[in-house]
């Protein structure tokens, strides 16, 4: 037992030298980087996060253009959204897309080019500049040797009007320009017209402050 208490007391009494060494030699420690603020923060409902954002944009001006993301300010942003989609969506990537993407299917006995030749017509009506097309399917046989691939051509529209009025408000709009309308044969032989899904209302901020509505 003293042989015990003896060693109890060696030990307590060599804590300060100890602690003292051990100051010594610790290399100093890094100071830490504070992170960088986020404009995109989470808040936790009953269904999982929900992203919010913090703050109102800045006063609206013409062909104003959005501030740049860092990579890390990307990735903190991902890193929230990804649970909301698993949480509130919980999809696959197939029907995920599918909620872009507005789509007709072409009545039967209609061909291929009497779709594209119609769409041509009444995008002209419509006063839509027809930009272009890109068959894009013919490349896969000729670069690809796909001859399986179905028949698959995009035609690119513009109306100069709407892209100036939506450049105006949102400058990033930019890369969803000009207006793409996708003419493809699926597995079953139908053929579909499909486009992005240009619902404005997740526009509805800019689009006040800029006099456009849906």
């Amino acid at each position: 037992m003293t042989h015990l208490v003896s060693i109890a007391l060696v030990w307590i009494v060599s804590l300060p030298l100890l602690a003292a060494e051990s100051s010594a030699v610790a290399p100093a420690a890094r100071p830490v980087e504070a992170p960088g603020q986020s404009w995109i923060k989470t808040t936790p409902t009953p269904y999982g996060p929900l992203l919010v954002q913090q703050a109102p944009p800045p006063p609206y001006r013409d062909y104003q253009m959005n501030r740049v993301l860092t990579p890390e300010e990307r990735t903190r942003w991902l890193r929230m959204a990804m649970p909301m989609m698993d949480n509130m969506m919980q999809m696959d990537a197939r029907e995920a897309m599918n909620y872009f993407a507005v789509k007709y299917k072409a009545r039967p006995g209609i061909s291929f080019d009497e779709v594209i030749d119609s769409i041509k017509l009444r995008a002209n009506r419509l006063n839509l500049k027809f930009i272009g097309s890109n068959p894009i399917s013919k490349d896969f046989q000729a670069i690809l040797n796909d001859t399986t691939a179905p028949r698959v051509e995009i035609l690119s529209f513009c109306d100069i009007a709407l892209a100036r009025d939506l450049l105006r408000a949102v400058p990033e709009i930019a890369v969803f320009l000009p207006c793409r309308i996708v003419v493809m044969a699926d597995a079953d032989k139908n053929i579909w017209v499909m486009t992005l899904d240009w619902d404005a209302t997740r526009l509805n901020l800019a689009g006040e402050l800029a006099d456009i509505t849906p």
